[in-house]
């Protein structure tokens, strides 16, 4: 059983005990829930697909919150030729780590 939902202008899917990275989700604390209301396409476990026009009505994924996590940095550089002009700035992405508990029909 699956579901594709819409997350903030992005489509994640969605599987019952999957543990993943999400864009950092605001006010979200450590431990508590978060609901996924916008779901698209849901995947039955007897293979029934329900597809939703957006959304399907009444169905939602609770996910656990586990914790901020951060992706390695990355080193970008700016060089502009023959001016004697480098710039090196780094950036480093912060994640919501999740886990899903229930998906919702």
């Amino acid at each position: 059983m699956y579901a594709i939902v819409n997350d903030r202008s992005r489509s994640l899917t969605l599987k019952q005990g999957e543990d993943l990275w999400v864009d950092l989700l605001p006010g979200a604390a450590e431990g508590s829930e978060h609901v996924f209301d916008e779901v698209q396409l849901l995947k039955q476990e007897d293979g029934k697909v329900l597809v939703g026009r957006p959304t399907i009505e009444g169905a939602s994924v609770v996910a656990e919150i586990l914790g901020k996590v951060k992706d390695k940095k990355i080193h970008v550089l700016r060089f502009r030729r023959r001016k004697n002009s480098r710039t090196r700035t780094g950036h480093r992405q912060t994640y919501t780590h999740i886990r899903i508990k229930e998906i919702r029909s």
